[in-house]
């Protein structure tokens, strides 16, 4: 609605929405296609998700997206935070991807921590609550891994909260905000992430407003996510029960966030995150155009206007 834009916030899209999760999988578009239909969708900013799934080569992807009038807003990562023992395999593959990400211009790197399910079988293989020495580390390694990104790239990590990792509820966010630095250290705020682990996005916004670099829009089913809590699901099951979904139909209410975000003084990237693997090749496409707008909608501008 024309003069309702939020003026401080971006929006753009990830391969996610177009159910890549892998580098490479058979069940996933090739990367030409998730381009075309991303710029035609009316998008002008992506997310660069797993790292290898886009081209890894600066120059190449460089001109993939400028054929198609695309900008980066920011990189995707897994990396280990509790396990001393394997900084240096998590330093080098955050390291690659925030490089690729600076190359584009682009100065946020989303990182996610390892699920303790796999994300094919949903069996737990890893610690699902972690103890006090272990938040230590954690801290401890973030403020490390944050710092060492900035003075090397130019980027600022942006913790990912997330089912199924040891940084999914309200209280385990805070905790990890409370324990890290500022300077380097931000939080990807996750609305569908924080909804799926019974957090409430507007109350963070409110009081961890100063922290937030970087935001996922994306809504979850209540009544599946009541699944999830009754059965114990695991995230891959949820997601193939379909527990996110496009907005309107699920929580929290995308206006909502928007006004909310609207009021800090940041300029934001908010991009739309819609878990859809494994997905159709012709699903993705039209959710993406009705979601554009219906999110333009609630005041969050895509860049890219389209009739």
């Amino acid at each position: 609605m024309p003069g309702t834009q939020a003026p401080n916030l971006r929006l753009g899209s990830a391969p996610d929405s177009w159910g890549v999760w892998f580098p490479e999988d058979e069940r996933q578009l090739p990367y030409e296609r998730f381009l075309d239909e991303l710029a035609g969708a009316g998008y002008e900013w992506l997310e660069l998700g797993p790292y290898g799934y886009l081209p890894t080569d600066p120059a190449v992807l460089a001109d993939e997206l400028g054929a198609r009038g695309l900008k980066v807003s920011g990189g995707t990562v897994f990396g280990n935070l509790h396990r001393p023992e394997r900084f240096d395999e998590t330093l080098d593959i955050v390291g690659k991807v925030a490089k690729l990400t600076a190359s584009q211009g682009a100065k946020h790197v989303v990182l996610i921590p390892p699920l303790f399910r796999d994300e094919k079988t949903d069996a737990v293989n890893d610690v699902t609550e972690w103890d006090a020495a272990q938040w230590a580390t954690v801290h401890a390694t973030a403020n490390r891994l944050g710092k060492q990104m900035f003075e090397e790239h130019g980027v600022t990590i942006a913790l990912h909260p997330h089912a199924d990792c040891q940084i999914m509820t309200q209280p385990q966010i805070e905790t990890f905000l409370d324990g890290t630095d500022s300077d380097f250290v931000s939080l990807c705020l996750d609305t569908g992430h924080v909804a799926y682990g019974g957090g409430d996005n507007v109350d963070l916004i409110r009081r961890y407003g100063e922290r937030i670099g970087y935001v996922h829009i994306k809504q979850m089913d209540p009544e599946i996510l009541r699944q999830v809590r009754d059965e114990g699901l695991g995230f891959g099951e949820a997601v193939k029960r379909g527990v996110c979904v496009e907005p309107p139909a699920g929580v929290p209410n995308p206006a909502d966030i928007v006004a909310e975000l609207s009021t800090l003084d940041a300029e934001l990237f908010v991009i739309v995150e819609q878990d859809l693997y494994p997905c159709e090749p012709d699903v993705p496409f039209p959710i993406a155009v009705r979601t554009r707008k219906y999110l333009g909608g609630c005041g969050l501008g895509a860049g890219r206007q389209q009739s």
